[in-house]
């Protein structure tokens, strides 16, 4: 579940969306790997980088939340 914060700043800026979108894209493609019982060497190496990926859009988007509560803070 979404925080107000971020559920606000998916309705009002695009790169946060688009940020979100993307990690929810990777989510699903993990999942999908996830599912099957093998994975080939070219499947592991995707699972990797889909983790590293999402890993560094979290950061980004967490940066994004907390520049938007200091400039909400007063």
């Amino acid at each position: 579940m979404a925080s107000p914060v971020r559920e606000e700043l998916i309705a009002r800026s695009d790169e946060f969306r688009r940020l979100a979108t993307e990690h929810q894209q990777y989510s699903q493609r993990l999942e999908s790997l996830i599912q099957k019982r093998y994975l080939s060497e070219d499947e592991k190496l995707e699972e990797v980088r889909l983790k590293k990926l999402k890993l560094r859009l979290k950061d980004e988007m967490e940066r994004i939340v907390m520049q938007y509560q200091r400039g909400h803070v007063a």
